[in-house]
């Protein structure tokens, strides 16, 4: 990591639609796809997808906070999941499909706290907010065929009804966000 990044690291269902929208935001550097907050060492897509490894489905995102503030990561967070189902998103069930925000600084900490609290005042949700916000533990990479998986396989199934109205969402309400 350079001098003048941050990282986050956050879980909100399949980590191929969040990787699809957070690589197209102006500051962000990167995004990788892996699983965090397990037990499990060196946890294989299909141990943490049997979900008894403990590990979530994440994306660790590298920005520039003079670019795109976390405050503005964890607002998009919560606009392109449903923060209020525990352990799924859509018809994938299970702990590994958790929403949660591993911060990796109490500044992090506070601004998703925050940033929660204000979901939440908002009534944005008919259902209380079920997001987990805890540090981030130990990271591990998925294998290489999960990086870039949307952008790579557009026309699979799962991309075409899943991914891809997720990124058009996304991607209608934050243009002014979106590397040009």
């Amino acid at each position: 990591m350079s001098t003048g990044t941050e990282v986050i690291t956050l879980a909100g269902g399949c980590f191929w639609c969040l990787e699809a929208v957070y690589d197209q935001l102006k500051g962000v550097h990167s995004v990788e796809s892996g699983y965090i907050g397990g037990a499990l060492e060196n946890p294989s897509y299909e141990a943490v997808c049997g979900g008894r490894t403990g590990h979530a489905e994440a994306v660790r995102v590298t920005y520039d906070p003079t670019l795109i503030s976390c405050r503005e990561l964890v607002e998009i967070f919560f606009s392109i999941h449903d923060p209020t189902t525990l352990n799924r998103q859509g018809n994938d069930e299970g702990t590994q499909y958790r929403s949660a925000i591993f911060y990796h600084s109490p500044e992090q900490r506070q601004v998703s706290e925050a940033v929660k609290a204000a979901v939440t005042a908002q009534g944005l949700y008919p259902n209380p907010v079920v997001t987990e916000i805890v540090a981030a533990t130990t990271w591990y990479e998925a294998e290489r065929y999960h990086q870039e998986y949307f952008a790579r396989n557009p026309l699979q199934g799962y991309c075409q009804f899943v991914v891809s109205p997720k990124v058009a969402k996304f991607r209608k309400q934050f243009v002014s966000k979106l590397k040009h």
